[in-house]
């Protein structure tokens, strides 16, 4: 059904109403040929035939020009005796048109009829005067009723998607500030926590010294902990603001390079070792590079300690960086927490920036963790 939103004088036809349209020219002309025929109107047929033709073409615009289709019609009526063009131009003119121009649809069609009767019968009586303005305005109400009912289905329409909209914008306020909560909450928690750890590291260092193997541990503590209240702020910015963190200046955008990982995780007696073999890396890919590696030896230490893990990072292809994480089989596993979703949410960074990423076991022992990421830097010609 056509619908006419706010504002608009009149509806352009579409596939469907095109066809309702087509029909009733087609009902109209056989209604002309009719009044030829019978006839329906004391003129001469070739002007009844004429004036019937023009009248039911001219319902194919009715929808563009709903006035004067109507207009049109009374006129063919008054011509040719036919009912059909008066009918349908007055129902259209009530529906699509301003309410001023339904009701000048329905004055013109009275006219018609006058017209009609004077030209049929010579003169016009009062009952020609009186009753048509009954059934032209039924149908005029008609039409006024359906348009009403058009205009309100559409303003119900731009009520849902109002509230649809206000809706998102509510979810998206109560997320920030459910993000603003949780990170108040994990600064409050954890950075006091760490804190502690690297002041109790700090303290421990300085009287620790007789003992070089716990010394060095202590220092380790401590940079480990410092490492993490630098992490925690970045993440901590992620969930104020929903938007990447900018570039540490002590890093200078980069974070601590793989050889600084590696030689965390063999000072803390985990035996690895790293082949690197891809050189300098974009920002951006460092950055992505450098969380598999943590992810993978995080889960190495916790899975498998004390057994012998392998970092290779090299050049795929087509340019980008292939970086694998391999460990055998360790002793038992550290009871150490967790959340279960690191990997989760790895493949979800490499997701984003066009990479891949897969983790299981391999054959005979250990568990290797495996992702491409594409070389990140647009600036760049890939070679």
């Amino acid at each position: 059904m056509q619908t006419r939103p706010p504002g608009r004088r009149w509806c352009t036809p579409t596939a469907g109403p095109g066809l309702t349209d087509a029909a009733l020219v087609l009902v109209c002309l056989a209604l002309s040929l009719l009044a030829v025929k019978t006839p329906w109107s004391p003129l001469p047929w070739p002007v009844v035939a004429v004036a019937g033709a023009l009248g039911s073409a001219a319902m194919w615009f009715r929808r563009r020009r709903p006035v004067a289709g109507a207009v049109a019609g009374a006129g063919t009526f008054a011509v040719t005796g036919n009912p059909g063009p008066l009918l349908i131009g007055l129902y259209t003119a009530a529906r699509y048109a301003p309410r001023r121009g339904g009701w000048s649809a329905g004055l013109a069609a009275w006219a018609g009829y006058v017209g009609w009767s004077w030209a049929d019968s010579g003169r016009v009586t009062v009952d020609d005067i009186l009753f048509p303005p009954l059934g032209i305005g039924l149908v005029v109400l008609a039409g006024i009723n359906l348009a009403t009912r058009d205009a309100l289905l559409v303003s119900l329409q731009e009520q849902a998607r109002r509230a649809d909209a206000e809706r998102l914008l509510r979810d998206d306020r109560a997320r920030a500030a459910e993000r603003t909560r949780i990170a108040r909450e994990m600064h409050d928690v954890l950075a006091h926590k760490v804190s502690l750890i690297a002041l109790y590291a700090g303290a421990l260092e300085l009287r620790a010294t007789d003992d070089p193997k716990l010394r060095d541990g202590t220092v380790l503590i401590r940079t480990t902990a410092r490492e993490a209240l630098v992490d925690l702020r970045e993440v901590l910015g992620v969930l104020r603001t929903d938007v990447a963190p900018a570039p540490d200046a002590a890093t200078g955008g980069q974070f601590p390079d793989l050889v600084a990982l590696v030689g965390a995780s063999r000072r803390a007696g985990h035996p690895v070792e790293l082949h690197d073999e891809a050189g300098d890396l974009p920002a951006a890919t460092a950055r992505v590079v450098y969380r598999i590696v943590q992810e993978g030896l995080t889960n190495a230490h916790k899975h498998a300690p004390e057994a012998l893990t392998t970092v290779s990072v090299g050049r795929t292809g087509d340019g980008g960086v292939a970086v694998s994480v391999h460990n055998g089989a360790g002793a038992a596993p550290m009871d150490l927490p967790g959340s279960g979703t690191g990997l989760v949410g790895l493949a979800e960074r490499i997701r984003l920036v066009g990479g891949s990423l897969h983790s299981g076991p391999v054959a005979g022992a250990g568990w290797q963790l495996s992702a491409v990421v594409p070389w990140l830097d647009p600036r760049s010609e890939l070679s």
